[in-house]
Parts: structure tokens; C-alpha cells; sequence
């Protein structure tokens, strides 16, 4: 049974106050094992209290027995706070990831990154179809943390893909829509990581760290480095009850190992500050690739991602405790005394050395499928969310058709939907009207909708069939004082684009909304003609918004392949009254003259 949008709502709504409770819960445990460690501590005082003021021997050596417990009951619960902790920010983070999916069913923004960087005026179709950047399908779309996730993603939307590429994705996507539930803890472990950390991370691994570890490879420094504990304790040991001598070689070998430590300080610095504080980021991120590695995937697309036998998972989380380790140097004191009586950093570079060559190949490639999966995870959200929408037929011939079509940027309250089809052949269709009557918002609605197509996602329609196309549109035409380019000029630049790459790839789709808007009218009507009449002769498919009703006459010269469209606008006791809906023919109502009429000039 598909779950309506008002049952989607309150699930989450549910998962809100679930992990609401859950998270308080976790907060007074904390609070409560403050307290005891707080009375342990108290304990501790009021034992060495007695045991100054104690005469009796046995007496003492009750109390120095009883005074081991709070110190073991204090270590135990500092582990137990510490694992809190850790649970506690998962816990966090889950809770923001039901949060968010709330508050984009309830049109808010969504938290994660709008794609602002990816925005590019040049791009044939991003920038006028609100592709990325704030208030973008990209921002509604996304739940990707990772930097790879982000470029994944961006890249689905702006990329041409090929009918068997869509199709697979259409696959991954659907079967993931069954995953969402499971999905959350998936994305709550990579939310909040530095994401550049992890990209720095995979450099160091594939690059350049089996060349800073060499210095660990001599077989004498390994014996000598793993000799060190047992020297330690032989001379510790022999101090306590010889002393003398023994306590002369310790403090001996304790300065040469501080010493030989400095010597090797910045090979050992430029091993450690690529992983540094970076345990708990490979932890979680062994987690999620553990998620990946343990379902029963069946669509091609994830098959291709997790293939092969070793668990990786458990790569990355031994490497974790391994920096875990390494990080002891960042107190100075404790960081000191290990490298003086154990060669601290020598210990875990060998190990890091060691894990290096026993590690599979696939770690940097299960690090960047994360982001793959993140990005279906995006889609899959999407759909879930969206169950009205649906998945697009996608053909191998000719087609472009919809029905009840609607804007996907559009909250649903005041989305009005629109059918529309192509003929089985190449046409230009143009689409007259009145100001705010629905042309710009009507084209931006069959482009990205094509574009939510072609990533292999769900379209905001109730049909949709369509082949492959190469969007090109021409709508947001701005000048730029940097690069001293006058509207006209960039008009012009655009449009070379477009026949450009209307000569360079067949199956091209094209999106026009009012032409050459920085020139004089009769300039204006000639250009857009003569570039009908160029898209007409090369048989290329486009939507041509105007107010230029001398265009719509052009069918009368090519009845064939020329449609005319309009939307149209109702008068009211003085009022415009729009309904948006998209009719066939020229349009005969415009609503310019009322508009004047209201600022005080009439027309005859």
C-alpha cells in the first residue's frame, strides 16, 4: 500500500518524538554516572583521609585494599561516559536527519548543501532551470555528506546520460526506496565530518603514505622498537628491587628514546597530521560501509559498487583504532612518556605500515562509493517522500509526453499541472501570452522535469514518456560589466552555443524564452524568426516562448511542423484572472493595457 504525503508526514513526526526520547534518555544516564563518579571521588578522599589518620597496620592495609575499588569503578565509568558520549552525537545526528526530512515536507529548507559551487552560466541548461544553488532542485533534492556524494549528484543533473545508464539508476533508485528505512543510521554516520578530511585521507593512502612509512622498514628498527616494552619493564622492575644500576639504564634509555624520537619528528609529523583527530570519522564511515557490504542488493548498480569478497569495513575500523592510538602524542605529557618508555610513535607508524601493505584495494574505492550511494540515497528520499510522483518511461525513439506535469520547485498547494506532447516528429512550438501568465514557469517545468528524467529519478508528473534529449535553453540572459558584455552580446554568445551544439549532437531539445530581448523590436521579431526557420530546417524539437504574436502567424508557412500554444488570461470587473493551464492556438488576450491602465496611462 503507497503511504499518502500526510502519512509520510506523521511517520516522521513519529521518528522525531521517538528520537527525542531516546536522546534525553541518553542525556540523564550521563548525568547520573557524573554523579557517581563525582561520589567515587569523594569515596577516594575520605579513604586516604583515614588512612593518614590511621594508626592500626591492618587497618591500613584494609583501606589501601578498599581505596583500589573507586579508582577501578572510576576508570570503568569514564569508558562507559565515553561510549555515552559517542552514542549521544550518533543520536544527535540522527535526530537532525528526521528533523530535516520534517521540515522539507513542510517547506522549509532543507539542510544540506544547496550546490552553489556547481552553478555555471555557460552550462546549456543548470542556470535557467534552477538546477543548483539556493531554492534549486539540487537543494531539494540532496542528502549527500561527503564531498564525493556532492559531485556525484551535481553531476547526474548535468551530464548527458545514455537510455541503458538511466535505466540502471531507475533500478538502484527503486529498489533503495525500499531501504529508506534503514537508510537513516546510514546517513546520520557520515553527517558532520570535515568532509575535506576524508579527501585528504584518500590522498594520503593512494599516494603518498607508502613513501613516508619507509623509514619503518628496517628490520633491526622493528625488532629494536618491539624489544622496548619488555626492556622497559626488565629495568622498571630491576629498579624496584635492586636499584642502582638499573635505575642508572633507565633513565638512560628513557632520554635516548625521547631523543632518537626527535630525530625522526617530522617524518613522523608528516605521517600523523593527514589522520589526526580522525578516528571517530574513519569509525563512522567503517559503519556506513559496513550498511552497504551487508544488504541483499539485487540491482545491477549496487552490485557494481560492492563487488568483491574482502570486508573493508573492518579495514577501515582497524585503521581507526590505529589513529585512535597514534593520537595519544596530542598531550604533550602522556604523549612524551609513552614515546619514553615504549617508542610510542615508532610503535604505531609500524603498525600503520603494517595495515598499509595488508590492506585491500578496495578501501579508497569503498571510501568513494559511499558518496554513489548517498547520491541514489538523494533520489530515494525524494520518492519516498514524493509518492505521487512517478519513475518516467524512458524510449528509444522519438517521444516527449506528460501528463498532469507540474513544477517540482513548486510546493504542491499552489502547483498547477499541465499535459503536453510531442508529435512523432521534430516541431517548434511556440507558446504565446500574457505577463505572468505562465510561459517561463510552464518551459522551467518540462526542463527539469527532463532533467529529474535523466538522473534516473521519479518526475513530478502523473506519466511521463520521453527519449533522450540534450537539453539546451536560453531564458536568464545576463550582461556582465567584468567581462564588458552588453545583454545583446551575451544573447548572441547563447545562441551560438545552442547552434553549435544543435549541429554537434542529434537528438538535441531546445528551450527558448523570449529572444533577444536587448535589441529593437523589429531586430528582435527577424532574429527569432530567422532561428525558428534554421530549427525548423535542421528538424530539432523546442519550446519558444514569446509575446511576439507575428511568430505565431509562421505556422501558416510550415503547418507541419510549427504548433502554436498559448495561456490565456480572464478580465474580471477590471481584475486579470489566470489559470495557468496551457491551451492550443495563438493567444488574443494580453494583459499590458490593463497594467498601464492601473498606473494612469490608457491606450486607445
Amino acid at each position: 500500500m503507497v503511504k499518502t504525503r500526510e502519512q509520510i508526514k506523521t511517520e516522521y513526526i513519529q521518528k522525531v518524538d521517538g528520537a527525542t526520547t531516546q536522546l534525553n534518555t541518553t542525556k540523564t544516564l550521563i548525568d547520573k554516572l557524573s554523579l557517581v563518579r563525582i561520589g567515587l571521588f569523594l569515596i577516594e578522599v575520605l579513604l586516604f583521609v583515614l588512612l593518614l589518620n590511621s594508626g592500626d597496620n591492618n587497618w591500613r592495609t584494609l583501606i589501601q585494599i578498599l581505596m583500589v575499588i573507586p579508582v577501578l569503578g572510576f576508570v570503568a565509568i569514564v569508558r562507559k561516559q565515553s561510549k555515552l558520549d559517542k552514542k549521544l552525537s550518533f543520536e544527535k545526528k540522527l535526530l537532525w536527519v528526521y528533523q530535516n526530512e520534517l521540515n522539507v515536507l513542510n517547506g522549509l529548507e532543507n539542510g544540506y548543501d544547496s550546490g552553489q559551487r556547481f552553478e555555471s552560466e555557460s552550462h546549456p541548461y543548470t542556470s535557467d532551470l534552477d538546477i543548483f544553488g539556493n531554492s534549486s532542485l539540487f537543494a531539494l533534492t540532496n542528502r549527500c555528506s561527503t564531498k564525493t556524494g556532492n559531485e556525484v549528484l551535481a553531476s547526474g543533473f548535468a551530464e548527458l546520460k545514455t537510455i541503458d545508464e538511466i535505466i540502471v539508476r531507475q533500478e538502484a533508485i527503486k529498489e533503495m526506496v525500499t531501504f529508506t528505512g534503514k537508510t537513516y543510521e546510514f546517513r546520520a554516520n557520515l553527517l558532520g565530518h570535515e568532509a575535506e578530511k576524508i579527501e585528504l585521507i584518500k590522498s594520503q593512502l593512494s599516494t603518498k603514505l607508502a613513501n613516508q612509512l619507509s623509514f619503518t622498514k628496517d628490520s633491526f628498527f622493528r625488532f629494536y622498537v618491539a624489544l622496548v616494552p619488555f626492556i622497559t619493564i626488565f629495568l622498571f622492575v630491576g629498579g624496584l628491587f635492586f636499584g642502582g644500576i638499573f635505575w642508572k639504564f633507565f633513565v638512560f634509555f628513557f632520554f635516548a628514546h625521547i631523543g632518537w624520537n626527535s630525530i625522526f619528528s617530522k617524518k613522523i609529523d608528516l605521517v600523523f597530521y593527514s589522520f589526526s583527530g580522525s578516528s571517530n570519522l574513519l569509525k563512522a564511515y567503517s559503519e556506513a560501509i559496513q550498511w552497504t557490504e551487508t544488504q541483499q542488493w539485487k540491482s545491477t548498480y549496487f552490485l557494481n559498487l560492492v563487488q568483491g569478497d574482502s570486508a573493508v569495513s573492518k579495514e577501515i575500523k582497524s585503521l581507526s583504532k590505529i589513529i585512535q592510538n597514534f593520537d595519544s602524542r596530542l598531550n604533550l605529557m602522556i604523549g612524551s612518556l609513552l614515546n619514553a618508555l615504549l617508542l610510542w610513535d615508532f610503535r604505531c607508524c609500524i603498525q600503520l605500515e603494517k595495515w598499509l601493505q595488508s590492506a585491500s584495494k578496495d578501501v579508497i574505492s569503498s571510501l568513494n562509493n559511499l558518496g554513489h550511494f548517498e547520491e541514489i540515497i538523494s533520489h530515494s528520499t525524494l520518492s519516498y517522500n514524493e509518492p505521487e510522483w512517478v519513475f518516467p518511461q524512458i524510449e528509444n525513439s522519438f517521444a516527449l509526453s506528460a501528463t498532469a506535469v507540474g513544477h517540482p520547485l513548486i510546493r504542491e498547494q499552489a502547483r498547477i499541472v499541465n499535459d503536453f506532447n510531442l508529435e512523432n516528429k521534430a516541431t517548434v512550438d511556440i507558446v504565446t501570452g500574457s505577463n505572468m501568465a505562465g510561459k517561463s514557469t510552464f518551459l522551467r517545468t518540462v526542463g527539469i522535469n527532463m532533467v529529474l528524467a535523466y538522473s534516473g529519478a521519479p518526475v513530478c508528473a502523473q506519466e511521463m514518456k520521453l527519449s533522450v534529449f540534450a537539453l539546451n535553453t536560453y531564458m536568464r540572459i545576463k550582461d556582465s560589466l567584468n567581462e564588458n558584455t552588453s545583454t545583446f552580446k551575451a544573447e548572441l554568445n547563447r545562441l551560438k552555443m545552442i547552434l553549435t551544439n544543435v549541429t554537434q549532437n542529434e537528438n538535441t531539445f531546445i528551450l527558448i524564452d523570449e529572444m533577444l530581448r536587448g535589441t529593437n523590436s523589429r531586430d528582435k521579431y527577424l532574429g527569432s524568426k530567422v532561428f525558428i526557420e534554421k530549427l525548423l530546417e535542421l528538424k530539432k524539437p523546442a519550446l519558444f516562448a514569446t509575446h511576439d504574436l507575428q511568430l505565431a502567424d509562421m505556422e501558416q508557412e510550415h503547418p507541419q511542423t510549427l504548433r502554436n500554444f498559448h495561456f490565456d488570461i480572464a478580465i474580471k470587473n477590471g481584475e486579470m484572472m489566470f489559470d495557468y493551464k496551457l491551451k492550443a492556438g495563438p493567444c488574443t488576450t494580453f494583459n499590458a493595457a490593463i497594467l498601464l491602465k492601473e498606473i494612469g496611462l490608457a491606450l486607445d
